[in-house]
């Protein structure tokens, strides 16, 4: 017996409280429509941890809204209730069923609100009671309820019982360290057996079931032995522990105090039989270790460690270490894998159902598939998916495991830059834990699922906290992999049956010799008809369902889809164009939710209204009317673009003037163009003394972005030319190329993004450095059908496909579909060049 806190959740009365007055009581209660409550009916209050016994007063702390109700409505009428224990703690509002049906009548002595919200309320048991039937229609449990009468109350048996009780009770008293004198007077001046029984019974450290089984016999004489056995099974510990302590205490010093507690409640357990529970405990681990399926050296290592725990104090620090390393080791796959689905006709039709064209990532994987099951011994490859954001390389890793019969798991590697994230900590660190590799393997469940390594081109750098990137090099390496350790481990686990896919937008921050032992395989930016074909098959779909609507509900036309890619979108990918159905798609749910329309079909009129005006306007025609803009090509890390260049002439001393915050490489391009320029003006009919009294200003627009590269030389040159013989460029062409001083058309990077740039803007006609050829396969048949292709030696070849206009203005009924406004200008991180690609804006 103890003298624990009896309030719920260890609720207290504080001395700051405010008592809530019946004025306020009825406040709370205002409003609420319920009939009055019959003569025979009890308010129920349910209690989580606690049983009130009759003649005991106790505080109670309610936090929920079930008991609160139930509190208030009895201060209020001024009725007492009934507390009952509820037999699951952690119900918020129990049912009837999930309720005991004996409990106490209890009386409202004082009902206080605390500055912290919570309600407080102090009562005093009455008399027992059983539940009848519930009654609904009140914002509380109500029931209605029998007294119960305790029967042998009275004789000798009785009193005997009673003297037992209160002997014992004074020697638990005298064996506790600061028991309250209160408690031993209250105890010697019992005179009721019933009473006494319920007064011990209340101060008793016992469980809530135990207090329940006592609180619900009726029977006097049974209820004193149920409480005298529980009372002298606490004493005998009592005074086992005081035994135990004076044996102990001759022998040790005061440096070995902690060996004496933990002796004293390796005893105590022994005595009271719960270290049958631990044994079994052990055995469980034993058995799981046999389960697990480990190679032989961590089987040792795992029994190893059990056998450590054994010996090792429950209290003790190292404990809960030992115990979560060993449910590490347990739960990791070390044998369990997912047999792949080895069908190449099923395999392709589940690629195609999940993701149009990507041709290239298609066959790579079912070639994956068909060696698979040519050699299911082989390690899996180490593909990396590299691309401008949208094209679905994260998606594709789950259609991976889809056809594969594979689990998916997923690593975002974007920001890391602690290398324990990769291999984990070693276990001399509190709360240590293993790295993200074993951590997303014990989620899948099995040894060889799909892991998508995603964003690894965002990896932080290497600091004082290791480099991630050169712990990768294990993980991702086929012939060390099979022996992969993690720190927290330290064990080797098998990671060469993991299929490995990464993700990256650029490739350039990825260190060599990551990037050597990855296939990489690059994903295109999507084409208009890509988008169409896109958009029609699963983002609309995908979009109907977020928006809870059905197909018959909402219909978003071809033609709109068409206008939403050409008018108000201009990516890589297909993000903003999903965004923007989503948006279409909730302006048709807002007119079904409103009752205006059944079913809306919205045609490509109503995109003005849903999404405003259009965000991409047509200036190409508009740029190159004039003599000196010429329409360049670039490549960025997000996909390709288109840019212009433009140039004048001013009096001067023959300087040339740059802006549009140009890089080193990009400024030496405009010199080698007029230096070109200057060298062959004859040549090219120009008059070289303006070269004299004129300055040269060369812009590049959107001067807030960082530009550079080598491969808006060509550019350059033809926006000179025009400048100088006054003639403007054809508005349908857009270049890029290096050139050097001999006038030679030099090979450039990023061929195939640019030209997808040069597609989605409406160009008709890309001139390309005929070096350049060998990329011409890459490029998507869709472009390569639509554009006409200018293969340029030299920069003459160039003058003769794009200039001889002289000045004119360009209608703009001519202008090709649309570009946005200094679209093709985005930021850039100073990197130039994309896996070979040598230019990064221009």
């Amino acid at each position: 017996m103890t003298s624990t806190d009896l309030t719920e959740n260890h609720g207290a009365l504080g001395a700051d409280s405010v008592a809530s007055p019946p004025d306020a009581l009825a406040a709370d209660l205002e409003g609420k429509d319920q009939p009055p409550l019959p003569e025979d009916a009890m308010i129920i209050l349910p209690l989580r941890h606690i049983v009130l016994f009759p003649g005991v007063v106790m505080p109670l702390s309610l936090k929920h809204s079930l008991p609160i109700a139930a509190a208030q409505a009895a201060a209020q009428l001024q009725r007492p209730f009934g507390a009952i224990l509820q037999h699951d703690p952690d119900l918020e509002t129990p049912a009837p069923d999930q309720m005991h049906s004996i409990g106490t009548i209890a009386n409202v002595l004082r009902y206080v609100t605390a500055p912290d919200g919570t309600h407080q309320l102090v009562c005093q048991g009455l008399e027992r009671f059983r539940i009848v039937e519930f009654i609904s229609g009140y914002p509380h449990l109500t029931a209605r309820i029998e007294r119960l009468a305790d029967r042998n109350g009275d004789g000798p048996e009785a009193e005997a019982r009673l003297h037992q009780l209160k002997e014992r009770s004074l020697e638990v008293l005298a064996l506790l360290p600061e028991a309250p004198a209160e408690l031993g007077n209250a105890i010697q001046g019992l005179s009721s057996p019933s009473q006494g029984a319920d007064l011990v019974t209340s101060f008793m450290d016992l469980k809530a079931a135990e207090r329940q089984e006592i609180l619900e016999q009726t029977d006097v004489r049974e209820r004193l032995d149920m409480v005298l056995g529980a009372l002298g099974h606490r004493l005998e510990v009592l005074r086992l522990s005081k035994d135990i302590g004076e044996q102990t205490k001759e022998t040790m010093a005061d440096q070995q105090r902690e060996y004496f507690l933990r002796q004293q409640m390796k005893t105590i357990q022994k005595e009271l039989g719960d270290d049958e529970d631990d044994k079994a405990e052990l055995q469980e681990l034993r058995d799981a270790i046999a389960k697990a399926g480990m190679p032989e050296e961590a089987e040792q290592h795992a029994n190893k460690e059990l056998k450590r725990l054994e010996r090792m104090p429950e209290a003790a620090g190292e404990y809960s270490m030992v115990r979560t390393y060993l449910d590490w080791l347990i739960d990791l796959p070390w044998s369990k894998r997912s047999e792949d689905v080895i069908d190449i006709a099923k395999a392709r039709s589940v690629l195609d159902d999940e993701h149009f064209g990507l041709e290239k990532i298609k066959k790579r994987i079912l070639e994956y598939l068909a060696v698979k099951k040519l050699n299911p011994d082989g390690n899996s490859p180490i593909l990396c998916f590299v691309g401008p954001p949208g094209v679905g390389k994260t998606s594709l890793g789950k259609s991976i495991a889809h056809a594969m019969g594979r689990e998916f798991v997923r690593a975002s590697l974007g920001g890391l830059h602690d290398e324990a994230e990769i291999r984990g900590h070693r276990r001399t660190y509190m709360g240590a834990l293993p790295g993200n590799i074993i951590q997303g393997l014990r989620k899948a469940g099995t040894n060889n699922p799909v892991f998508m390594l995603d964003e690894m081109d965002k990896l932080g750098s290497g600091g004082f906290h290791g480099d991630p990137s050169s712990a990768l090099l294990e993980v991702l390496d086929p012939a060390q992999n099979d022996t992969f350790r993690d720190n927290y481990l330290a064990l080797p686990f098998d990671l060469s049956q993991v299929m490995f896919v990464a993700t990256a937008n650029v490739l350039d921050s990825i260190p060599g010799p990551l990037r050597d032992r990855m296939e990489i395989i690059e994903l295109p930016s999507y084409t208009g008809e890509e988008k169409l074909e896109i958009a029609k098959r699963y983002l609309v779909t995908r979009q109907l369902d977020a928006n809870g609507l059905r197909d018959d509900q909402a219909t978003v036309t071809e033609d709109t889809l068409r206008a939403i890619i050409t008018d108000y979108t201009r990516e890589a990918g297909v993000r903003n164009l999903e965004r923007l159905i989503g948006s279409v798609l909730r302006h048709a749910a807002m007119r079904i939710a409103e009752g205006r329309d059944e079913s809306v079909t919205v045609p490509p009129s109503d995109l003005h209204e849903i999404l405003g005006p259009k965000q991409v306007e047509s200036e190409v025609a508009m740029r190159t009317s004039v003599p000196g803009v010429a329409t360049g090509l670039a490549w960025t890390p997000v996909g390709g673009d288109i840019l212009f260049v433009e140039a004048t002439r001013l009096p001067g001393k023959g300087q040339l003037i740059l802006t549009g915050q140009l890089g080193d490489v990009m400024r030496e391009s405009a010199q080698a163009a007029l230096s070109l320029v200057k060298s062959s003006a004859a040549r090219y009919g120009i008059d070289e003394s303006l070269f004299e009294r004129n300055d040269v200003h060369v812009h590049v627009p959107a001067g807030a972005i960082p530009k550079d590269g080598p491969s808006a030389g060509v550019a350059m040159f033809i926006a000179l030319i025009s400048l100088l013989r006054d003639e403007t460029v054809h508005h349908d062409t857009a270049m890029t190329g290096e050139i050097s001083l001999r006038g030679l058309v030099l090979p450039v990077g990023g061929i195939k993004e640019k030209v997808l740039a040069a597609h989605r803007a409406g160009i008709k006609r890309v001139m390309l450095p005929a070096r350049n050829r060998k990329d011409f396969e890459d490029i998507p048949e869709s472009a390569r059908k639509a554009l006409d292709f200018v293969w340029l030696e030299h920069v003459d070849d160039a003058i003769e496909a794009v200039v001889g206009q002289r000045s004119e203005t360009v209608s703009a009924l001519e202008a090709p579909p649309s570009v946005p406004l200094g679209y093709g200008l985005r930021p850039t991180n100073g990197n130039d060049r994309p896996s070979g690609a040598d230019d990064q804006r221009s």
